[in-house]
C-alpha cells in the first residue's frame, strides 16, 4: 500500500469523525433545549402565573405539581432518547470507525 492511499484513508476517517460529532452536537444541543424550554417554561409559570399553578384539579392535586412532576418525567425521557439513540447509532459508528 502506498503512502498516500494510507493517507486518503486517515483524510476520509477523520472527515467522518467531525461529521459524527457534528451530528452528535445537533442531538444534544437540540434535546439541551427542549429541556431548558421545559424547565424555565415551568420557571416562568411559576413566576407570573402562581393562581393558575394553584388551581385544584383533584383535591390534593394542585396543577403547579402535576406541572413539576412532568418536568421531571420529560426530563427523564429526554435523556433516555439520548441514550437510545447513542446506542443505536452513535457508538457503533464511532466503533466501525475505530477499526
Amino acid at each position: 500500500m502506498r503512502v498516500s492511499d494510507t493517507l486518503r484513508r486517515g483524510m476520509d476517517r477523520d472527515a467522518k469523525l467531525d461529521a459524527l460529532a457534528a451530528r452528535r452536537m445537533r442531538v444534544a444541543g437540540a434535546l439541551t433545549a427542549a429541556v431548558v424550554v421545559v424547565y424555565f417554561g415551568f420557571i416562568l409559570l411559576i413566576a407570573y402565573a402562581k393562581p393558575l399553578l394553584a388551581s385544584l384539579l383533584r383535591p390534593g392535586l394542585s396543577l403547579g405539581i402535576l406541572l413539576g412532576a412532568l418536568v421531571i418525567v420529560i426530563s427523564w425521557l429526554l435523556t433516555w432518547l439520548y441514550v437510545r439513540w447513542a446506542n443505536r447509532h452513535y457508538d457503533p459508528a464511532l466503533d466501525e470507525l475505530r477499526e
